[in-house]
């Protein structure tokens, strides 16, 4: 007993000497978090549009319906969805890595020792059985059961457990962050489309009154009130509009493809009623305070929890530096004939041993992987940081886009009034004779002009309402 007490005494006085050496004193000394302003320029309400749900927050039957069959069948998310399951199975593995692993096992063992050895001395003359010595071939057969358990002392299994439920939760934002794009993606993509639609519709009249104006030409000509070169000119720009027709066909085609591409499906007629994009925007914006970003942008949350992750896996790095105590045992019968095998208890057998392990020389390995964790964590703090540094960045600058739209757009609405206006003089005063068929030319010119450039500044703030629905963490819910 006191032999025990004494290799007890010696095993722990090792170890306290190892566990005193193998103190690192490193801590990560990263830059501290940036604090967020209190509320944005300009704006001091703390309600937010983003805990409105997207079916609430948009109002096109037909985008609804799109958005709804995009986070059903988008290939990224379907990849994202098995992204989280591979994480979710990391979990239950890091889990199971902190119980003993009891397995069964049959054994079947032939040997000879050699003659020259203490194994076969000692064989030669001992007794098997009553006047039976060993044989020098002896067969050896096992059934039962064997464990082996590393003890987590230090917490090195623990802290991978806690990286690895972190991971977990960062691939589910991950998901919610696929989710907020898609459905930021397929609504600027459908309002595109829409004006596009517009445009056409503005092109085709253009075209008509260009035709129209070709013909008085072709009279007046007749009449020796203008000559060929009037003709041509007109004949040129009827052929450049239906030119620029076709290319808007082609956008069009190319933002249908893809929506359906965003959907998960072959290129077909993407259904719409371009009506719509003349209706009111979206309802008024409510940008809130910026920490509410913290826990509504899903960028800015995975982050966050590839963060955690880095920590944990640090402190299980530092871990490694530690002793490793196993235990191993078996627990079975045991015997050199199955005649004997399961004769119990002569035939049970059992071996139980425990071991503390730790890395004394040539540790350049274990180093190198502390300091690799402690550079990811470095590395997922500053990104952290560049999280929400972004995220304030992407609202103050919607915010800002959305009142000079508005400002633009009011602007743009009294300059098409008033070329729409000098359309009808400009025509008036050239059957007239009182203005030129190149006075015509360049008022139907920069009227078409005018008129597209408002239907982008439309276009334009319905993606600033939907980019800061996306900014301030909308679409995921």
């Amino acid at each position: 007993m006191a032999f025990n007490t004494k290799i007890i005494v010696i095993v722990l006085t090792v170890t306290s000497l190892i566990y005193s050496s193998c103190k690192t004193n490193e801590k990560i000394s990263g830059s501290e978090i940036k604090t967020l302003p209190s509320t944005y320029i300009g704006n001091t309400d703390s309600t937010n549009s983003v805990t409105l749900k997207w079916k609430e927050y948009f109002t096109d039957n037909y985008l609804l319906n799109l958005i709804d069959t995009g986070l059903k069948n988008n290939l990224d998310v379907l990849m994202t969805l098995q992204k989280i399951e591979i994480t979710r199975n990391d979990l239950r593995l890091s889990k199971g890595a902190m119980l003993p692993i009891v397995s069964s096992n049959f054994s079947y063992l032939q040997r000879r020792f050699g003659y020259y050895t203490m194994d076969d001395a000692g064989n030669r003359v001992t007794e098997i059985r009553p006047g039976e010595l060993i044989p020098n071939q002896l067969p050896d057969y096992f059934v039962g059961l064997q464990t082996n358990w590393e003890v987590d002392i230090w917490g090195k299994l623990r802290n991978k457990k806690k990286a690895a439920f972190s991971k977990y939760l960062s691939s589910i934002e991950g998901s919610n962050l696929i989710y907020t794009n898609l459905v930021a993606e397929i609504a600027n993509s459908y309002y595109e489309l829409l004006a596009l639609d517009v445009e056409l519709d503005i092109i085709k009249e253009t075209i008509q009154l260009l035709k129209e104006a070709l013909e008085i030409v072709r009279v007046q000509k007749i009449a020796g009130v203008t000559n060929e070169l009037a003709i041509k000119q007109f004949e040129a720009q009827v052929l450049n509009s239906q030119s620029f027709e076709f290319e808007v066909k082609q956008k069009v085609t190319e933002y249908e493809n893809k929506i359906n591409f965003l959907l998960g499906r072959f290129p077909q007629t993407i259904v719409r009623d371009k009506s719509e994009f003349s209706n009111k925007l979206p309802i008024q914006i409510k940008a809130g305070i910026p920490s509410q970003l913290l826990k509504n942008r899903p960028d800015i949350k995975k982050a966050e929890y590839d963060l955690m992750a880095a920590k944990q896996n640090v402190k299980s790095a530092r871990a490694a530096f530690f002793p490793t105590f196993n235990i191993n045992g078996s627990l079975g019968f045991q015997a050199f004939n199955t005649a004997f095998l399961f004769i119990s208890p002569r035939s049970i057998a059992y071996n139980l041993l425990g071991s503390l392990v730790t890395p004394l020389v040539n540790r350049s390995a274990i180093k190198a992987q502390f300091k690799n964790a402690k550079s990811y964590q470095l590395e997922a703090l500053y990104n952290y940081q560049k999280s929400i540094l972004n995220g304030y960045v992407e609202v103050s600058n919607e915010l800002s886009n959305i009142n000079n739209l508005e400002n633009i757009y009011a602007l743009k609405s009294d300059e098409v009034k008033a070329l729409t206006a000098s359309i009808e003089i400009s025509n008036d005063l050239f059957k007239s004779g009182r203005a030129t068929y190149f006075e015509v030319l360049m008022t139907q010119r920069t009227a078409l002009q005018s008129r597209i450039e408002l239907i982008t500044t439309k276009k334009r703030q319905y993606n600033a309402t939907i980019n800061i629905y996306k900014a301030l963490g909308g679409g995921w819910k």
